[in-house]
């Protein structure tokens, strides 16, 4: 960064003619003068965010994207600096990158959003100095109303900003080892035993209703399947229209069906009641 030193800052008139030459004729040499003239800026206004523990060199490398972009839109005619100019787009570039790198989630959808995000802990560090025996609520209050702003949007960002994203790759701090995040991660894989046992649950469940689906008439099979063991059931009236019977009628079947696979169940229920104490035993 010390580097951008050598480049020597442009008067008011070199910068008029070197932007006209740019905007008139496309002349790329004119442009990179310009750029490079006003590199030390964009030092000076990425050293602005250190404190959000991004790299200084990224944040320089994003505010020279803003830099070289509003040289393309600077117009010359309007009687201002560069600089005066460009150092918008210097901060928008360098917040844009901080945005991405803070969390996968978007935590500036909204212009409010992403100036509370900026703002917040500046207002905060003033506060603290100003009045540093307030509790939290009472902070969160004066800050709301600092901002304009209000209170749950303070406690929301104050969250945001607490809670940055990072790799589960990651080594863990505290060890001094190579253990990362991920290693510490609880195992949620289910055990073999585990299992084992849901497949055979399945596998009597399924049993189960094929032998009491065995003890039904055909319609009362049928309208099982189709009214409980479909993707898309049938209202009753359209499956009495399939057999060329009344609504009523299909519904008495359905009821039929039922209470002859209850009283199956029930039945099973209690057999497994009387064996399991036997075989526990």
């Amino acid at each position: 960064m010390a580097g951008v030193k050598r480049y020597e800052l442009l008067t008011a008139d070199e910068e008029h003619e070197l932007a006209l030459r740019f905007s008139q004729q496309g002349d790329k040499t004119a442009a990179e003068k310009l750029v490079t003239a006003n590199l030390r800026f964009v030092t000076k206004v990425a050293l602005e965010y250190k404190a959000y523990g991004l790299r200084i060199l990224d944040l320089v490398q994003e505010g020279n994207l803003g830099l070289m972009h509003a040289v393309k839109k600077f117009d010359p005619e309007r009687g201002y600096r560069l600089i005066t100019y460009a150092v918008w787009w210097i901060r928008a570039y360098i917040q844009s990158y901080i945005l991405r790198q803070w969390s996968l989630v978007k935590i500036g959808t909204t212009q409010a959003q992403r100036r509370l995000f900026f703002k917040l802990n500046g207002a905060a560090q003033r506060l603290a100095q100003q009045a540093p025996d307030l509790d939290a609520e009472a902070r969160r209050d004066e800050l709301a109303t600092t901002l304009g702003v209000r209170k749950k949007d303070i406690s929301m960002m104050e969250m945001r900003l607490a809670a940055r994203d990072f790799s589960l790759d990651k080594p863990l701090d505290h060890d001094g080892g190579e253990t990362t995040h991920v290693e510490m991660l609880p195992c949620t894989q289910r055990s073999s035993f585990a299992q084992v046992f849901e497949r055979e649950c399945r596998d009597h469940l399924r049993a189960d209703l094929s032998a009491a689906l065995s003890g039904l008439n055909d319609r009362e099979r049928e309208v099982i399947m189709l009214r409980h063991l479909s993707d898309e059931p049938p209202t009753l009236r359209e499956v009495g229209q399939r057999w060329g019977v009344s609504r009523e009628r299909a519904r008495q079947i359905e009821a039929s069906a039922r209470n002859k696979l209850k009283r199956y169940m029930l039945k099973r229920s209690r057999v497994l009641g009387d064996v399991m104490p036997r075989a526990a035993a």
